[in-house]
């Protein structure tokens, strides 16, 4: 990879790049094509302990001693394969609601195995605490909870077991629980989606119908506006995805890299540096680059890069992807200023524009 990066500070974020250099990287191509993320690669993950990324301190089982090393550490697998990093990165939902659930029993019957990698994780919580109706529905039944909707992006179906799940009740608050990732009775999925990249992630739909949740599965309750508070935070981890592919297009560029190393140090400081409320910028001015950093890599390695085989043409479309992912509309609102103003690469706040 590129060398914008600082050196590695620990055992564990060094080994992160090894991973993504000598395992992740050269098969990312063949995983592109594949139906699904090798199983190979989920379980080098579980035996490095890198499915403890977000384990409480007495599980913890990585030594990244700060928020920037575990950033990095994201960013690094995402550089090396984005599809394996985008299926692994969402098991950590779970591993932290378990690791400051008030349900003992819960915590006590998966944490530990999440934590190891035994169990693997994905999220379906989106539908329900995003701002506007929910798309998952919470209604309290006896001895439980009854969950109705669709969520509609759910990664790793096939390749997860537990599913960290969410629901919205009428006085807008969420219930959030841990279910077995398996059709039954009230859940079931619909076809894998056809998406522009990380197929192999397998994202499918998910439609919940009046599925029963016991209270013993349920992690707990907070209300909607009290969660968005925290919005901003996840926001801004999930940018190591961007940055990570980034740096990994740089890297490829070489000695046609101009200015992205320095770009990459700039951005990647502002995104772990800013205040909350401007997390959204932040993060655009990461998917900005990345989208940037792999066209720039594209043309560098001229017309080859159309054909399939290259890893340029799936830089970009993995970078178009990112432009998307875990979007929100402060986001949305900052990207199409960046690009529909690329001279001025400013927001629309900083031109003047609106107030």
């Amino acid at each position: 990879m590129s060398e914008t990066a600082a050196a590695p500070a620990s055992r564990s974020l060094a080994r992160a790049r090894e991973i993504a250099d000598d395992v992740l990287f050269p098969a990312a191509l063949e995983v592109d094509r594949a139906d699904r993320v090798p199983p190979s690669h989920l379980d080098l993950l579980a035996a490095e302990g890198f499915y403890g990324l977000a384990a409480p301190e007495d599980l913890a089982t990585l030594d990244l001693p700060d928020y920037p090393a575990v950033f990095q550490a994201v960013a690094e697998l995402a550089g090396g394969c984005l599809t394996t990093a985008f299926v692994w990165v969402q098991h950590h939902g779970a591993v932290m609601a378990l690791g400051e659930t008030a349900n003992d029993a819960l915590r006590a019957d998966h944490l530990p195995d999440l934590v190891a990698g035994r169990r693997r994780a994905g999220l379906a919580v989106g539908a329900a605490v995003r701002p506007g109706p929910p798309l998952v529905r919470a209604e309290r039944a006896d001895g439980g909870w009854l969950f109705d909707g669709e969520a509609p992006w759910v990664t790793g179906w096939g390749m997860v077991d537990t599913l960290y799940a969410a629901g919205r009740d009428a006085d807008d608050v969420i219930v959030w629980a841990l279910l077995d990732a398996e059709q039954r009775a009230g859940l079931s999925a619909g076809p894998v989606l056809d998406l522009v990249a990380v197929q192999a992630s397998r994202t499918v739909t998910l439609r919940f119908d009046r599925h029963f949740v016991p209270d013993g599965r349920v992690l707990g309750t907070v209300p909607q506006r009290e969660h968005l508070k925290g919005d901003a935070e996840s926001v801004r981890f999930t940018g190591a995805l961007s940055l990570g592919l980034a740096e990994r297009a740089t890297g490829l560029l070489r000695g046609d890299a101009g200015a992205l190393p320095d770009e990459l140090d700039e951005v990647r400081a502002r995104l772990l540096s800013v205040e909350p409320e401007q997390v959204p910028e932040a993060r655009a001015a990461a998917a900005e680059l990345a989208l940037r950093a792999a066209s720039a890599c594209a043309v560098a390695h001229g017309s080859r890069s159309v054909l399939l085989q290259e890893h340029a043409q799936r830089l970009v479309r993995e970078a178009t992807f990112l432009l998307l992912f875990g979007s929100r509309p402060g986001i949305r609102t900052a990207l199409l200023d960046r690009l529909t103003h690329p001279a001025q690469g400013l927001s629309r706040k900083d031109r003047g524009d609106a107030p």
